[in-house]
């Protein structure tokens, strides 16, 4: 890494090193298609349940059926969110690794915000429960869309 990383400087200019930068390198593995899912979804509320059931069916098959009940709240949320708030196509991925990772994303750059609602509001109060039910989330952007994220902890031993 210390290799790459100098190889990398070397082909910057001499001014550019006088600036602040940072540069992240990473040894990344690839996983087995069996511990990624991904399912397209329309851009319709009914998608909401059927994003549930598939999630929730899933994570049976992977012997997770104790976060099951968690993943489909926050599949709802997000999932929610992006038929409200984004722009199709619409995509749900589950990532079972060191971590069960959901990610929903749709062609909006309209970032969510997490917003603390009164007891007396309807609305607004996903993204304050995805937070309270995951151990990060986040959200990244690409060229042609915004994946929102969250993580939830799992048994090490079951990736």
């Amino acid at each position: 890494m210390e290799e790459l990383c100098s190889a990398v400087l070397g082909t910057l200019p001499a001014k550019a090193l006088l600036d602040d930068a940072t540069l992240l390198l990473a040894r990344t593995r690839s996983l087995s298609p069996a511990q990624v899912t991904c399912w397209n979804l329309p851009d319709e509320p009914a998608a909401v349940a059927h994003a549930r059931a598939l999630a929730t069916a899933r994570l049976t098959e992977w012997g997770l059926e104790r976060v099951a009940d968690t993943t489909a709240l926050i599949v709802s949320e997000l999932v929610t969110n992006a038929i409200r708030h984004g722009a199709a196509p619409i995509t749900l991925r589950l990532i079972r690794h060191r971590v069960l990772v959901c990610e929903v994303t749709d062609a909006s750059d309209t970032v969510p915000r997490l917003r603390h609602a009164r007891v007396t509001d309807e609305c607004g109060r996903g993204l304050f429960l995805v937070s309270q039910l995951s151990s990060r989330r986040g959200t990244r952007h690409s060229p042609a869309a915004k994946t929102v994220w969250a993580e939830q902890e799992i048994d090490a031993t079951r990736s």
